[in-house]
């Protein structure tokens, strides 16, 4: 299953962006799907995850200021950010858990990330 996200870009402090991530691929189920970012020199965060029937988790720092949602008839992930900080700025990637089968075979587990995209918030 691949991922594509879309959205990045450069923003000023108190802006806002909405990514999006669109999961494609063969015969496929998703599960969970996310968004994590990562800053320089820092490691891979979780920003907020959302399962298949909706349910929301947000990283504290995120909290009240960013929204995920997903429309699951277009297998895509969104993440609403407002109220952006300098401290946003990272390369975000989404993430799409599930289950894939190929022709004849039987389904098995995967774990999927999208390209990354840039987030800059300028002060």
């Amino acid at each position: 299953v691949q991922l594509q996200a879309c959205g990045g870009g450069l923003v000023q402090a108190g802006g806002c962006l909405k990514l999006s991530c669109a999961a494609s691929g063969s015969t496929y189920r998703l599960n969970d799907m996310g968004w994590y970012r990562q800053a320089p020199g820092k490691q891979r965060e979780l920003v907020a995850t959302i399962t298949s029937a909706g349910s929301t988790n947000y990283a504290d720092s995120v909290k009240s200021r960013f929204t995920i949602s997903r429309d699951n008839t277009k297998n895509t992930v969104y993440l609403q950010m407002d109220s952006l900080k300098p401290e946003d700025t990272a390369v975000y990637y989404c993430k799409a858990q599930g289950i894939s089968r190929s022709f004849g075979s039987a389904w098995i587990a995967f774990d999927s990330w999208g390209q990354g995209t840039q987030i800059t918030v300028s002060s």
